[in-house]
């Protein structure tokens, strides 16, 4: 095989690119999501393979398929996405494969944004060499990837890996899914920005409340985290409770699945490098002794441009599982 174009798909960002079977990026570019407006995501992502296509073809870059890595379920049988798309709703239900092959040419599977990336960490980055692990980003939402015994768990309808909808307290907030006390819910960006201004009233002084002024809409996470790191009080509960959820999901994690790794990545991963021990201290407060031991729980950092050989290896995997993909070039 000489290379694959691929698309990372996310709420913000499109990573397009071409990936050799080497996991070498030969080709990338990184888009919004919305460049061209609400509704566009699609008209989006064709233009911007088309255009890298291209590229590759003045380039001599012989490619032979088109991995996709979107948000939310998908069926990847059927190559179709799934109804439960809450970043890009537009992309529910679908046919996505068969509107990309029929743009590119080309052989072209699809699978959770997520699972291609686990599945690229394995082939070609943190995780080469493991028959376990688990695969955990945290942004904007919170997606997994479950690798076990050498193979992706996908689940009999596409859910499988959807860890940050594990419910961590009973009658805890509110999640988007409809549930409540999901990991979400306590550890994606948006949702660590919710509870620090639930709090901001409450501490005028506060050094989280200065960043939230005077636009309260400009605050991230990443503001409540420096908050809490500068010694702020209502930043370290928070930033506290976000350690503890995720430690108790780990924990399960690790209990459930006893895999050789967990690795966090994503903006919230990044931030939370600094607290890693609290994360870790908590994980084993839930976890068996031994399931910890065995586990090591790193952070790895990823970007579009490195993110898109997760959809190339995507592509490797099911040709290798059905080698009909793969046709003469």
């Amino acid at each position: 095989m000489d290379a694959v174009l691929s698309a990372d798909v996310g709420g913000t960002a499109i990573g397009v690119g071409v990936v050799a079977a080497t996991g070498e990026v030969r080709l990338a570019t990184e888009v919004s999501t919305l460049e061209s407006g609400p509704g566009t995501v699609i008209e989006t992502l064709l233009t911007h393979l088309a255009g890298i296509q291209a590229r590759a073809a003045a380039e001599g870059l012989s490619l032979v398929g088109c991995g996709l890595g979107v948000p939310g379920s998908v069926d990847a049988a059927a190559g179709q996405v799934g109804p439960d798309v809450q970043n890009l709703p537009e992309l529910a239900g679908c046919r996505l494969v068969e509107l990309v092959a029929a743009r590119t040419g080309l052989p072209t599977v699809l699978d959770n944004d997520v699972n291609a990336l686990t599945l690229g960490e394995a082939r070609f980055g943190a995780a080469r060499g493991l028959r376990s692990f688990v695969l955990l980003a945290l942004g904007t939402g919170v997606g997994g990837g479950v690798f076990l015994n050498g193979d992706l768990v996908r689940g009999v309808s596409g859910y499988g890996g959807e860890l940050g909808h594990v419910t961590v307290n009973f009658d805890g907030r509110p999640c988007f899914c409809g549930s409540r006390g999901c990991l979400k819910a306590y550890v994606a960006g948006p949702d660590i920005v919710a509870q620090a201004r639930e709090t901001i009233d409450a501490w005028p002084g506060s050094r989280l409340a200065a960043a939230a002024a005077p636009d309260p809409a400009g605050l991230t996470a990443r503001h409540v985290f420096e908050a809490a790191e500068a010694g702020d009080g209502p930043a370290r509960e928070i930033v506290e409770r976000v350690c503890r959820a995720l430690g108790s999901a780990l924990g399960g994690i690790l209990n459930g699945l006893n895999p050789e790794a967990i690795f966090l990545t994503g903006g919230v991963a990044q931030s939370l490098e600094a607290h890693m021990d609290a994360v870790r201290r908590w994980a084993r407060a839930y976890a068996f002794e031994g399931a910890f031991q065995a586990a090591k729980v790193v952070v790895i950092r990823l970007t579009k441009s490195t993110s898109i050989r997760g959809p190339a290896a995507l592509f490797f995997h099911e040709a290798a599982r059905r080698p009909e993909l793969v046709r003469a070039t």
